[in-house]
């Protein structure tokens, strides 16, 4: 018999489901505030992961797939464990922003503080009772500041254990990355924890393109890993993701009124025209052009923009004939497995 899992003064006991409510600090008018965890405690011994989204409040897409996660029925018999955070930052969540209420981004203030800002006191909190209680990771996020990102992991590709759950979520792409200074990320990974980035869709928006390919992909995540049995009805995908081990974001070269010519997942080539800014008489238009060739992975939907704003991300991409074919068969892939 497995022991139990000991989370937040709360002990789940195998074969158990449960909800804790981890206490975080109190608000100004005294109420208490609490992070709700959701903890699947398998009979069978097995790796236990944990599966986060909100960390900026403002991004719901991932609250989303673990809501609809948690009632697939093959979940409930799974070998190990998973712990399911749907908001991480309750007070970004509850204030619809990005940050924490003292204006600080709680993806900055990792490994956290007991002693230091609320926002280091959540990312202790988080760490201390999640991450440790964890073997592997997979963390959701949306793009931000009226930005949509096309689906993709981004993790290090250079650690072959984790390319491999990368390729499991067969998503279009997968961005080659490195850590950044005070990110989860970067606090995972100092325990050497496998870990994975969805990134999908767009702040305060649902995306269902987006969101039902974060439940499949984390449902082949615990097939690869051994919590789920393979599924033989699931469609597998037979696309191989493309890798990108650089991206850029262009900027607008003027201030003005956007118009993009390329959707997410489209291919582009270097210096080709991708878009023109006009002034809001019509009387000037600056064009936008491509500084390397690649793939369209995130996108400014607002049309005002000012000089210097990033506009449109870029993957530099070497296979650009497999672009299109991927990004088709991706769709029809969520669309009919749905």
């Amino acid at each position: 018999m497995r022991a139990p899992l000991s989370l937040a003064g709360s002990k789940i006991k195998p074969g158990q489901h449960a909800t804790v409510h981890v206490p975080v600090a109190r608000l100004y008018t005294h109420t208490e505030m609490k992070m709700p965890v959701h903890v699947i405690h398998g009979y069978k011994d097995g790796p236990r992961l944990f599966v986060c989204a909100a960390i900026h409040g403002d991004e719901i897409n991932g609250t989303e797939i673990i809501r609809r996660l948690l009632k697939f029925k093959k979940i409930k018999k799974l070998k190990g464990t998973l712990i399911a955070v749907p908001v991480v930052n309750v007070y970004g969540f509850l204030q619809q922003s990005r940050y924490s209420p003292d204006r600080r981004d709680l993806n900055r203030y990792f490994p956290g503080s007991e002693k230091g800002s609320l926002t280091s006191q959540l990312a202790r909190i988080f760490l201390d009772e999640i991450v440790i209680n964890s073997t592997h990771g997979i963390d959701l996020h949306a793009g931000s500041n009226h930005r949509t990102n096309l689906p993709q992991i981004r993790a290090n590709t250079e650690d072959q254990e984790i390319l491999g759950l990368a390729e499991a979520f067969r998503v279009p792409v997968i961005i080659n990355a490195s850590t950044r200074e005070g990110s989860l990320w970067q606090a995972v990974a100092e325990k050497d924890i496998p870990y994975l980035l969805y990134e999908a869709g767009e702040a305060l928006r649902f995306n269902e393109v987006a969101i039902r390919a974060g439940i499949r992909g984390i449902l082949s995540v615990m097939e690869a890993i051994g919590m789920l049995r393979q599924s033989r009805a699931r469609k597998k995908s037979v696309i191989e993701p493309l890798i990108a081990d650089a991206t850029t974001w262009v900027r607008a070269p003027a201030s003005g009124i956007l118009h993009m010519n390329v959707p997410l997942g489209a291919r582009v080539g270097k210096n080709k025209k991708i878009g023109v800014i006009a002034d809001p008489f019509g009387s000037r238009e600056s064009v936008i052009e491509s500084p390397i060739s690649g793939m369209v992975i995130g996108r400014l939907n607002l049309p005002l923009v000012h000089q210097g704003d990033a506009v449109i991300h870029i993957a530099q991409i070497d296979r650009l004939a497999g672009i299109e074919p991927v990004i088709a068969d991706f769709r029809e892939d969520v669309i009919g497995e749905s």
